[in-house]
């Protein structure tokens, strides 16, 4: 087996992962995963949802979503914050392609990778991304 098809592989199952992740999560409208990995260790994870201490509802009594939610992404990279791990280098694995926010985040976190496995609807964080050299990958979550 060839080292990018083997790459692939590992991209595929680490987006399963934070797929599964994701369920964690208590928003209703959209459950997103993401997990930092780095030399092929999980060192991060996290899911969208409210910062610690708040009530587990995401979402207001009209179905939006409220601005203090934190997106998956967030969480995961504010987690390292709180460890002894850095993110110097490593691949973020995401279920939803990242926010402009969470983009800036992305390259300030020294985060070399980004896989993720569904569009959203803006693309301005892919974007950015890219002009910052960061390597970036979508999979289509529904062919793995």
């Amino acid at each position: 087996m060839e080292l990018n098809e083997k790459q692939k592989n590992l991209d595929c199952r680490y987006l399963r992962m934070a797929r599964i992740w994701s369920e964690n999560s208590y928003c209703q409208r959209r459950k997103v995963g993401a997990l930092v990995v780095k030399d092929k260790m999980i060192i991060s994870d996290g899911y969208n949802g409210t910062p610690s201490g708040f009530e587990n509802i995401c979402e207001d009594d009209n179905n939006v979503t409220k601005p203090y939610v934190l997106h998956a992404e967030a969480n995961a990279i504010t987690k390292l914050a709180r460890s002894s791990n850095n993110s110097d280098g490593s691949t973020l694995y995401v279920t939803a392609s990242p926010c402009i926010e969470c983009a800036k985040l992305i390259i300030q976190a020294g985060i070399r990778r980004v896989v993720y496995g569904e569009q959203y609807r803006l693309d301005d964080g892919i974007k950015l991304l890219k002009r910052a050299g960061i390597d970036v990958e979508f999979i289509d979550v529904s062919t793995i």
